[in-house]
């Protein structure tokens, strides 16, 4: 039998990165009588991959249900879910933002309030949703919970007179915190006698089970048995398990409206099950699907390729594993004259890609080569005597079409919020001057800076992110929300080694930087290519101009060691000889790029 509406409580945790999102929900998890002690194998129960633990980040969503006694003496039902807070899974975090009612804004009391704990909250008001504020770590020597407390009225304008003051670490607030979400948080709504309409919140491959599908459940009952439809995919399942996690699985016969749960149905594809979508009966469906979903398109996109060619195979495999569980994620084969077989894939953000990359080294004991992340760009191209005019997106700088049929070339651009103690601002807006940065404002808040700046996204997924925290000492928050394509002086620069084009090197680049950027990159590559017999020229060209060039001086051997005394003109015969040899040489001879110099050119990043 579905929960009464009123005893129910749906709501998530927003906070930046480090601020306590994690160890707080195994707190209420504890509290609540979820898991005893021995059971809590490890902190940040919620948070399953190594990663994830590592780094003190969430990755994917996860929901538990919890039972709580509150002073009123009824039992209430609190259905948590604990988000990403990181902007490449914006959309992830906007659909559980979506199946809640309200939030805890958990801000850290020693450092306040930052660029990503601002952007989700302000998704969560736009869903009009109640924020319950929470000032944690106030046990620290650094605290300040009067100072933060301000800063919550004054950044995002919410009422944190009645904030509760917790720490999660010591456990201290627990019990205020729950009552606070049965006391402020409203109680969905819906109605079980009106045709099903659930929402699919989030979904991931179990290997016994297929694929498991988070739910939250806007009207109507979701039972066991019962035949459903995916309103965007079109696709029709039979429910064959329903149930809740506590965070232990428990099986239930039905979802009734307000709840949040899980089903499985036989899914063998997690492509089926996309995030957003709307589950209703397929004997009775809903008239309308819910608003809000849209397919997630990747951001950045890179090469990777094995090291070792032979690993090519288990490379394969092995991405295909992960796409099981995360469908956000596109490969496709690409070949490279100098990096020979691998994939070209495609991902939300600079942290989807490192997250990826170090779960297929660790988890599939690979050992691979990225090339640089290049963005979608859009080129509009002229007719020729075949072709009519069109529009192509290009996420392989080493596709781009023949220059003279460009008409324009267009690149992402991202509004990106900084915020900074007011001593680092100096070189924080010069590093956005010099990414083409157009500053948008910049106002203050107690003692810090904020900046809004509209940035190339091209200019950012090199290092941008690393810089700013070097900047800053680690003191800088930043945020960005992709704000469209804009037209820009694109061009692409090649890097030729011994005359010979290096495809996975190739690059483009804002026709202002070229120089700077090629410069840099034929400088790191003379230091890390090996001399040879003969001199090798390394240029950066675009089209049939070069821009920058070093060259590789030759190892000489010493040919006239075995003249001694006697006429000078037989060592200078030798001499000639030997330098016909090199010129011939170099005509036929090829250059051994090792990998080493590959890997560290292209996790060069930028010059600055």
């Amino acid at each position: 039998m579905p929960n009464p509406l009123n005893l129910i409580r749906n709501f998530s945790i927003i906070a930046h990165i480090d601020h306590g999102k994690s160890t707080l929900a195994d707190r209420l998890i504890q509290r609540t009588g979820g898991l005893t002690d021995r059971e809590m194998t490890h902190g940040q129960m919620l948070d399953n991959m190594e990663i994830e633990q590592e780094r003190g980040i969430t990755i994917k969503a996860q929901t538990v249900r919890l039972k709580w006694k509150a002073a009123d003496g009824q039992t209430y039902t609190l259905n948590l879910m604990d988000t990403p807070g990181h902007v490449d899974f914006a959309y992830e975090v906007s659909r559980s933002l979506a199946a809640c009612e309200g939030a805890l804004l958990v801000v850290d009391a020693a450092q306040g309030v930052e660029a990503q704990t601002l952007a989700n909250v302000y998704q969560s008001i736009e869903y009009d949703h109640e924020i319950v504020p929470v000032i944690n770590k106030i046990d620290l020597p650094a605290a300040e919970p009067e100072k933060v407390r301000h800063e919550i009225e004054d950044i995002i304008g919410l009422d944190a007179s009645d904030a509760v003051l917790a720490s999660a670490k010591s456990g201290i607030g627990i019990d205020e915190i729950l009552q606070a979400i049965v006391d402020k948080v409203p109680a969905p709504k819906g109605d079980a006698s009106a045709p099903l309409k659930a929402m699919l919140v989030d979904s991931w491959y179990d290997p016994y089970l297929g694929v498991v599908v988070l739910v939250r459940v806007m009207e109507g009952v979701l039972k066991k048995g019962q035949q459903i439809k995916f309103m965007q995919a079109g696709t029709t399942h039979l429910v064959d398990r329903v149930g809740c996690m506590t965070p232990k699985i428990e099986q239930l016969n039905d979802l009734g409206p307000g709840e949040i749960g899980f089903i499985t149905a036989q899914i063998k594809e997690i492509s089926e099950a996309r995030v957003g979508d709307t589950i209703t009966d397929a004997k009775r469906p809903a008239a309308a699907a819910l608003p809000g979903f849209k397919e997630v398109q990747p951001v950045v996109f890179c090469g990777l390729f094995p090291t070792d060619a032979a690993e090519f195979e288990k490379l394969r495999d092995s991405l295909y594993k992960l796409r099981l569980n995360d469908a956000s994620f596109s490969f496709e084969m690409e070949t490279s004259a100098a990096l020979g077989f691998g994939f070209r894939c495609g991902f939300l953000g600079l942290l989807h890609l490192e997250i990826i990359q170090e779960r297929l080294t660790r988890e599939y004991d690979l050992d691979l080569i990225t090339t640089a992340p290049s963005v979608v760009y859009k080129m509009h191209l002229s007719h020729s005597k075949n072709e009519e005019a069109k529009t192509i997106e290009l996420h392989n700088p080493a596709d781009m079409p023949d220059p003279n049929r460009i008409e324009s070339i267009e690149e992402p651009w991202i509004e990106a919020t900084i915020y900074t103690p007011d001593e680092y601002l100096g070189g924080i807006l010069k590093l956005c001057q010099d990414r083409r940065g157009i500053q948008k404002e910049l106002t203050y808040v107690g003692g810090r800076a904020q900046l809004k700046y509209e940035l190339p996204l091209n200019e950012v997924v090199f290092d941008f992110y690393d810089r700013l925290k070097s900047i800053s000492k680690g003191y800088a928050s930043f945020d960005y929300a992709q704000v469209g394509h804009r037209e820009g002086d694109l061009v692409k620069m090649s890097i030729l080694v011994n005359e010979e084009p290096v495809d996975a090197l190739s690059m483009i680049v804002h026709r202002g930087t070229a120089e700077a950027r090629g410069r840099g990159m034929c400088e790191r590559l003379k230091d890390l290519i090996p001399r040879h017999l003969f001199k090798i020229p390394i240029q950066a060209a675009i089209g049939g101009k070069v821009i920058a060039r070093e060259t590789i001086s030759a190892m000489r051997k010493d040919v006239t060691a075995k003249c001694y005394g006697g006429d000078a003109t037989r060592k200078r015969k030798l001499l000639d000889k030997q330098k016909k040899g090199k010129a011939k040489m170099r005509e036929y001879g090829s250059v051994s790029i090792p990998q080493e110099a590959f890997i560290a050119a292209l996790r060069m990043g930028d010059e600055g």
